[in-house]
């Protein structure tokens, strides 16, 4: 197995991470890392392919490779994913900070959002997530206690989907979900580290069992400089 495009890649990683490739800038053409590491054209471009598809770089037909802002992080909003699966896959260094667990009667308004019928309970869930040492994601759920009989400290610092499908037996089907900009509550600047920003990016959902039930209403509340969402659309005719 040629493992040298890989020793490239992590090679001009590290340079964009620490520097030395700053957000913006044109990397090195071909010919010169072909000089600089004794490559051929084919194991550069096959690095910088990968470098391309895992974000770091924006390749421009006849002017070159650009570095992009890596330090924001490209959530999945469009998938179905748990915050677990997504700093795996993601490879981020995290925490989940629990800030409130409480089983309570929901006010009119979160009753109508989960569609409750008098007497139902909520599992309110509020989860402070630092990323590479940074508070940067407030993330609060509510869920229907018919569906999501028990949650405790343990369960809500690892995933509470892998609760849900693993220990229920349930299976998460479908989401509705808003993005909107807002601005910075007090709750945002007590538990986060806003860092003078008073905008964050807020992705509002409402989460359905696979028969269809609707069981979870959350709101993440992102810090501005470290959310990009992406996505990927074909015009169909």
């Amino acid at each position: 197995m040629n493992s040298k495009y890989l020793s490239l890649y992590s090679d001009i990683v590290s340079k964009i991470e620490e520097g030395t490739f700053p957000t913006n800038s044109k990397l090195p053409s071909e010919s010169s890392f072909m000089e600089e590491y004794g490559l051929s054209r084919d194991t550069v471009r096959k690095s910088l392919q990968l470098l391309e598809q895992n974000g770091y770089i924006h390749k421009i037909k006849g002017k070159g490779s650009f570095v992009l802002d890596f330090s924001k992080f490209n959530f999945p909003v469009a998938g179905l994913i748990s915050y677990k699966e997504m700093v795996e896959k993601l490879n981020l260094h995290s925490k989940t900070i629990i800030h409130k667990l409480e089983l309570e009667s929901p006010d009119a308004n979160m009753a109508k959002l989960l569609d409750l019928t008098d007497g139902g309970k909520v599992w309110k869930v509020s989860r402070v997530r630092q990323i590479n040492g940074k508070k940067i994601i407030l993330d609060k759920d509510y869920f229907n206690s018919e569906f999501v009989t028990n949650l405790t400290k343990e369960i809500c610092e690892d995933s509470i989907y892998g609760y849900i499908e693993k220990e229920l037996g349930l299976q998460i089907g479908f989401s509705n979900k808003e993005i909107t900009v807002e601005p910075c509550s007090e709750e945002d600047r007590q538990l986060l580290d806003i860092e003078g920003f008073d905008m964050v990016a807020v992705v509002k959902s409402t989460v359905h069992l696979i028969d269809g039930s609707l069981f979870q209403y959350s709101e993440s509340r992102h810090r501005p400089d470290k959310f990009k969402f992406t996505d990927f659309a074909r015009r169909t005719w």
